[in-house]
């Protein structure tokens, strides 16, 4: 089974889905495993779209004088 990528949106909404079939308790073990491992492999899809954004994410800041200076979103942080 090839692994199909979905928007971060959707697998969100799936992964909404999933918790909330998993808290329902009336999936048997067998569809609770499957629903687990599905759930692991659109979150780990989550997390790296996530960071391959976070990378490409500059921000803006208007420096004294009325420079503009682009800088990483993960430099900003790193400052704070």
């Amino acid at each position: 089974m090839g692994q199909k990528q979905i928007t971060f949106e959707k697998a969100m909404a799936r992964l909404e889905e999933i918790v909330a079939r998993l808290e329902s308790g009336e999936a048997s073990l067998d569809e609770m495993i499957r629903l687990f491992q599905e759930g692991k492999r659109l979150g780990q899809q989550c997390r790296r779209q996530l960071t391959e954004w976070e990378k490409k994410i500059q921000i803006i800041v208007e420096k004294e004088g009325g420079e503009i200076e682009i800088s990483d979103l993960g430099a900003q942080q790193e400052q704070e």
